[in-house]
């Protein structure tokens, strides 16, 4: 669940009080039959650890929504964009459990997009704030509108290293153990950020 390091160069995932296990499953309760998602966050723009901690908030806040584990941050260089054209990002990964549907989910990360002032003006462009559903329970679709698994969530080392962090033995639906898609990719670029730490909602 939340994680912390002992430095910057050796991060290790302290164990989480039974008091904080107790409270998150007792929150549970107020769901009923709830599936797993993963979502991955994303900020190259203002205060990115406030805005990534913001985002983990306000999906916390979210109706039908329960934060189960937060991250690390990592900080990484902007995809698909020329080196040094943008800030870098502090990425991070969330797992919850949640009775919305995944379309809904899907709207409520855009709410909390523009909440955060989110603009899509440019492919690949910085931003304030990046909230990408990577996985819906198991879930294997090909709507053009919320493609799941996230179509590139395999090639990504920000999205599956904080994920493996936090769920060692996850499975990508569709395309096998987190740790072994995580294997076949570059860390170039993609450090953790031990120095920083995003906190698990009460």
């Amino acid at each position: 669940m939340t994680a912390s390091f002992t430095g910057p160069s050796d991060p290790t995932v302290q164990p989480v009080p039974a008091s904080v296990v107790q409270q998150v499953d007792a929150a549970d309760t107020t769901l009923h039959n709830p599936k797993r998602a993963v979502i991955s966050l994303g900020s190259n723009l203002g205060n990115r650890l406030e805005t990534l901690q913001g985002a983990i908030d306000a999906l916390e806040d979210t109706p039908g929504v329960r934060i189960k584990a937060v991250s690390p941050v990592y900080e990484t260089e902007p995809w698909g964009v020329a080196p040094d054209s943008q800030p870098s990002y502090f990425n991070a990964v969330v797992v919850l459990k949640t009775t919305l549907p995944p379309s809904s989910l899907l709207e409520r990360a855009h709410a909390v997009e523009e909440a955060f002032n989110r603009v899509r003006d440019e492919r690949w462009g910085p931003r304030t704030l990046d909230v990408d559903i990577v996985a819906y329970a198991e879930v294997v679709s090909d709507d053009p509108v919320l493609t799941l698994p996230h179509p590139r969530a395999h090639q990504r080392a920000f999205v599956l290293a904080p994920w493996h962090d936090v769920e060692p033995e996850a499975q990508l639906p569709g395309r096998g153990p987190v740790a072994d898609l995580l294997g076949t990719l570059t860390r170039d670029g993609v450090e953790p950020r031990g120095d920083l730490e995003l906190r698990l909602p009460e």
